[in-house]
């Protein structure tokens, strides 16, 4: 597969994710929108910070290292039998984090009160078992990432997740007294359902027509399952040793992204009530983050890492391919960085208004309004930080990713001491900042690394951070014209006034949107032919 070809199959894959996590986002919004009525806040604190740490640290450090080492350039011309060999070994890592994790949980943690939560001791053990069910998909997840069959993923993620939605409303509604009980069920039903997706669409696809056409290096569904070929080695060790320094990359980067988590679980520095507030302002303020940002990192990494090769410095590299790579790095950058300096003017005039709406008092007053703003701010460190590593993981060599663990180990120690005094002086607030703090620190490391990597070429992306003048000021007026109208309209004057707010908020963004589209033509060539799906020609 060519540079070209490459680069179409991650933006059509960047589009189909980003639509997918739209979904998700939206599905788990409504979700908790609709739990919020139902259960206390504090069965979804411990639900959603107690018991998904434990599935998110289980699920990222028995996988992240082997899905980065296996889709890095490296595996140009690999041997696909050793790959899954090593994937597979993504099992029994997990079944040893997960007796760990689970031993942790029931015995070291401070356990909810049985009265107010109960089955708290069986729900630890089936979201292990959910976590560890979902594993048993790595190797065929990693085959489908390989070979660009995006839509496999949308399918798979979509459908479980729609299970999981159905699973919980039911049971919220006709069996509340469950409790846990609910939510471990319907994270069972969400891996069960991905599991059986990637099966079922495997069974069909090997063998078949379209897979001899496109080459597919697996033939039979035997050959899925761990097997040895005859004078070849059971693993290939250079991919193994990169899996083990991408392994010790991961453990602290799990700590820096779920820091704050570690942090509330471990320390107890929060209860269960205000836990579940911060956790669903959290996943508010975070939404167009996790589906927008996060899919555009996952899927030009996968370009990143096939057209340059790792550990090669820029002379070395193909120069077509070089002008191509610097190209759309300015423009990722570019996007994400107008599209973080959107959400943090108008979030900040906009928070309010909008936890009045979702949660109603419980969410509206008090320190949720100030946590939502906070994190406006923190969505566009997020935006920057997500491009600028994807770059730097995709063509780090392994000895560079040895000495970036040096500094990721640093800042997830900064972290959790910095976040522990700001969580003990600000409340939730701290856990933001803190965050902020850490965040600029890697765009940083990041930035430094990039400039020196284009340093003896004739390219710099970096030029993608400094968006257009007549951009910057627009977003200036929308911020002030947006705060005034939210100090004069919003939120005690009732509903009219209210859409009066939004209606100038409406208006405002219209102004810096149209302005972008005037001055930032480069971007949004990008974006037409490169982003949107009926501009690129579909892959799977």
């Amino acid at each position: 597969m060519g540079s070209e070809d490459v680069l179409k199959s991650a933006s059509t894959l960047a589009s189909y994710n980003v639509l997918l996590q739209v979904m998700f986002r939206v599905l788990t919004f409504l979700l908790n929108a609709f739990t919020l009525r139902f259960v206390s806040k504090e069965l979804i604190g411990v639900v959603n910070v107690r018991l998904m740490l434990l599935y998110s640290t289980l699920v990222f450090l028995s996988r992240e290292a082997f899905r980065r080492a296996c889709l890095s350039g490296e595996g140009a011309g690999r041997n696909w039998r050793q790959v899954i060999n090593l994937l597979w070994l993504t099992f029994p890592v997990g079944c040893v984090w997960g007796v760990l994790l689970v031993c942790v949980w029931w015995w070291l943690l401070q356990a909810p009160d049985p009265e107010s939560i109960p089955h708290y001791v069986p729900a630890v053990g089936l979201f292990c078992l959910a976590a560890l069910t979902e594993l048993l998909a790595e190797p065929l997840w990693v085959l489908a990432h390989a070979h660009m069959f995006v839509r496999l993923k949308v399918i798979a993620e979509s459908l479980a997740m729609i299970a999981k939605c159905l699973v919980t409303v039911v049971m919220v509604v006709s069996t509340p007294q469950w409790g846990l009980y609910i939510f471990s069920a319907a994270q069972c039903v969400y891996a069960g359902f991905l599991l059986l997706c990637y099966v079922l669409y495997f069974v069909r696809f090997l063998g078949s027509e379209e897979a001899e056409k496109k080459l597919f290096p697996v033939s039979h569904i035997k050959d899925l399952l761990p097997s040895r070929v005859d004078h070849e080695p059971l693993l290939n060790w250079k991919l193994t040793t990169l899996t083990w320094s991408f392994f010790k990359q991961s453990f602290l980067k799990q700590i820096l992204t779920e820091g704050e988590r570690y942090v509330m679980t471990f320390l107890n520095v929060l209860n269960f009530g205000d836990q579940g507030v911060y956790d669903i302002i959290n996943n508010l303020g975070s939404m167009v983050a996790r589906f927008l940002f996060l899919p555009i990192e996952e899927s030009f990494y996968v370009f990143f890492a096939k057209v340059l090769e790792r550990g090669r410095d820029v002379r070395h590299q193909k120069q077509e391919e070089v002008s191509m790579v610097a190209e759309v790095l300015e423009c990722l950058l570019k996007l994400v960085l107008l599209i973080g300096l959107i959400i943090t003017v108008f979030g900040y005039a906009y928070s309010h208004l909008a936890l009045d709406i979702y949660g109603r008092e419980l969410l509206s007053s008090g320190a949720g309004p100030a946590l939502l703003r906070c994190y406006s701010c923190y969505v566009l460190l997020l935006a920057i930080n997500g491009v600028t590593e994807c770059f730097v993981f995709a063509t780090m060599s392994k000895e560079e990713v040895d000495r970036y663990n040096l500094v990721m180990l640093g800042l997830s120690a900064s972290f959790l001491l910095l976040s522990y005094w700001l969580t003990w002086m600000l409340g939730g607030v701290g856990f933001i900042l803190a965050n902020c703090c850490n965040m600029a620190l890697r765009i940083t490391h990041s930035i430094v690394y990039i400039h020196r990597y284009f340093l003896q070429s004739e390219y710099t992306p970096l030029w993608g951070l400094r968006p257009h003048s007549a951009v910057i000021i627009a977003l200036g007026l929308s911020s002030i014209l947006t705060i005034c109208s939210e100090s004069m309209l919003c939120c005690d004057g009732g509903w009219l006034l209210r859409l009066v707010h939004v209606a100038v908020g409406g208006v405002c963004l219209m102004g810096v949107v149209i302005t972008v589209f005037l001055t930032e033509t480069k971007l949004v060539q990008f974006v037409r032919t490169q982003l949107l799906p009926k501009y690129s020609k579909k892959r799977t």
